[in-house]
């Protein structure tokens, strides 16, 4: 009879992890915001299949209110699974094949997040320049249109890199659709916060995150397609690269069949709809003007204590407030003082702009009038503590 097989039992004892309880911080950087209560409780709430009935009934109200926040009638409007770069490389990913030019511009970080994307679906890039902390020209994209005949254009609605808001966008997209070409908007810091209308502005494809003027965790994230794009998208002669973003394929699940494609963040998708809700229950117009308001209160207060905004009045972005660092302060040492003494989070610049730069956001949940006050306090507190006098 053969021995019994010995199992090596291992000594090293099972690591001792504490429960889980993480500091209690303002969020007023460039995102994540502060989640209301009423988000969190719903994230609390049993998990059910994500094609039980009952979940189905929820994926068609959370379409439903990202319509209503988008400004859309659109069919093609979901929640990506994934954060924000997950919907704006759906976006990027399904309308761009192999062979497509796409103009995006030079003027913020996440143009280059734009590019780097349509590089990888294939697509040659070309470029709209202008400086960090301006917006783009209408008759610089007109130039590039007739310079390159781009099929699909790529803008940043609302720059977090440089709290830079685009205006004109009506404009931007009569220029792309003239020359026939697709319009793709980066809504990702105005969408719930900044005045944004898909079909009125034209907008052929729309995408943002939760965890910004929505105040929701990231992990499902809002994106909206027209009918002329998704048209482009269901008429590819090659699938995307992505097989978890193919829209082709998510239109079975997020469509009228409810088909199985993926297993959803069910629980992300919950905390979607109620800070959707939030949204439908103030009114999206009030909203964009609650941000306005909020955000001019702490643009005067950075201002009373001498500090310059980056952006100019005309095209500043009150979701995200860029604010230049003063001549003999450091930068890291304000962020670092402002979450050791008050849990307060700001964040630094980004690409051309880092350790030129503070990113103040003022977003959701976030933009309430004691947040303003509270960072305004213990701003002055660590610009004094480097001997800058307001």
């Amino acid at each position: 009879m053969s021995e019994t097989p010995q199992v090596e039992r291992s000594t090293e004892a099972a690591p001792a992890v504490d429960e889980l309880t993480p500091p209690d911080r303002t969020l007023m950087g460039p995102g994540p915001s502060d989640v209301h209560p009423r988000v969190l409780r719903a994230m609390s709430t049993p998990l059910v299949g994500h094609l039980d009935p009952s979940f189905i009934e929820i994926m068609d109200e959370v379409q439903d209110l990202l319509r209503y926040t988008f400004r859309t009638d659109n069919q093609w409007t979901i929640p990506v699974s994934g954060t924000g770069s997950a919907s704006m490389e759906a976006a990027i990913g399904n309308l761009v094949e192999p062979g497509d030019t796409m103009l995006v511009p030079t003027n913020g970080y996440f143009g280059g997040r734009m590019r780097s994307m349509a590089e990888r679906a294939g697509g040659e890039v070309v470029t709209v320049d202008a400086p960090w902390g301006e917006p783009l020209d209408p008759v610089d994209v007109e130039h590039a249109f007739d310079e390159h005949q781009p099929d699909v254009f790529g803008f940043v609605h609302a720059e977090t890199s440089t709290g830079v808001l685009q205006p004109n966008v009506p404009e931007l997209t009569d220029i792309a659709h003239a020359h026939d070409a697709y319009v793709i908007a980066d809504s990702v810091t105005s969408f719930g916060g900044v005045e944004l209308r898909v079909d009125e502005w034209d907008i052929d494809v729309a995408y943002s995150g939760p965890q910004k003027c929505i105040s929701c965790p990231p992990g499902a994230s809002p994106l909206t397609l027209n009918d002329r794009a998704m048209d482009k998208v269901l008429d590819r002669e090659e699938p995307p690269k992505s097989w978890y973003l193919d829209l082709s394929l998510l239109e079975g699940y997020w469509g009228d069949e409810r088909s199985y494609h993926h297993t959803a963040p069910i629980t992300n998708v919950y905390a979607l709809r109620e800070a959707l809700r939030l949204v439908a229950e103030e009114g999206i117009e009030a909203r964009w003007e609650r941000h306005n308001e909020v955000a001019g209160e702490l643009k005067a207060g950075l201002q009373d204590l001498g500090l310059e905004m980056n952006a100019a009045d005309e095209y500043w972005l009150p979701s995200l407030n860029a604010v230049r660092v003063p001549d003999g302060v450091d930068d890291a040492a304000v962020i670092d003082h402002l979450l050791a003494e008050y849990d307060i989070e700001i964040a630094s610049g980004l690409g051309d702009l880092a350790g030129d730069i503070w990113r103040i956001g003022c977003m959701g949940h976030s933009a309430r009038p004691k947040n303003v006050e509270y960072v305004l306090a213990a701003l002055e507190d660590a610009l004094a503590a480097q001997g800058y006098e307001a």
